[in-house]
């Protein structure tokens, strides 16, 4: 269910968008010393809780945290170049890894991929996500189409993609769970209540369990349901994005 290449290329993210395999891995993206040292520099600086998720550290602000609330989605596309050039600042004297990973899906894929456009507006893309020691990152979905129930280009979405590059990782724990087996937009808001997520106890055993080393990357089907398990000692920081998928003969796009 997953599938583990060397590089990223037009074959894998078709299997990947034919739901031939769950995930795509790329082993030691970046060098493992590398990526310690960019995590290192990321949360030097600080982060925040996520607006709906306050156990789980971010910098930059994410789509789906807007709710469909006019203020918050005015906010998120006020900050959007902020928080690119924030990444890559953190990042610099290096590279930001997703500035290299738009770069090769623009390369990999023959249509082209570029920014997503929503509203007329460019999106934010390249969310430095952290889970602190001890804290499970719920099982949840991930539906562009849910996030911006009024946009034609959110529903023209055939398939949605989950990347992460990992920077640090904790000693034991963080491993990505998923799920193969669908469940409805409702009867995951039925089940989850207030929260952002469900507890991965309730979905049964994982179809497929992940735990990666500082500086793999991991393309994975972000509407299946997927969790990351506490780890222990230090925190989980990965740089994460979705990249949307209209069909072979379309651009792919990507946001955060």
């Amino acid at each position: 269910m997953m599938l583990d290449v060397e590089r990223l290329d037009e074959t894998c993210i078709k299997k990947l968008a034919n739901e031939e395999v769950l995930a795509i891995r790329v082993k030691g993206f970046l060098p493992q010393p590398l990526a310690v040292q960019i995590g290192d520099k990321i949360l030097a600086p600080g982060f925040e809780g996520y607006i709906n998720a306050p156990s789980i550290g971010r910098i930059g602000m994410a789509f789906y945290e807007a709710e469909n609330q006019p203020l918050l989605i005015e906010d998120y596309f006020e900050r959007a170049t902020s928080n690119i050039e924030e990444l890559r600042n953190r990042c610099a004297p290096y590279s930001s890894p997703v500035d290299t990973l738009r770069c090769m899906l623009d390369e990999s894929w023959p249509a082209g991929a570029h920014l997503e456009n929503l509203y007329g507006r460019k999106m934010y893309v390249g969310l430095s996500r952290v889970v602190k020691p001890g804290v499970c990152f719920l099982a949840h979905h991930d539906i562009f189409a849910k996030d911006a129930p009024d946009s034609f280009q959110a529903k023209s979405l055939e398939a949605q993609f989950a990347c992460n590059v990992y920077l640090n990782m904790p000693t034991e724990g963080g491993a990505l769970q998923m799920w193969d087996h669908d469940i409805t937009p409702d009867q995951f808001d039925e089940m989850r209540g207030d929260s952002y997520g469900i507890e991965p106890t309730l979905l049964g055993p994982p179809t497929l369990e992940i735990r990666p080393d500082p500086g793999d990357f991991i393309m994975f089907n972000s509407r299946c349901m997927h969790s990351v398990t506490p780890g222990v000692a230090d925190p989980r920081l990965s740089l994460s994005f979705f990249v949307g998928y209209r069909g072979n003969a379309s651009p792919l796009t990507f946001w955060s």
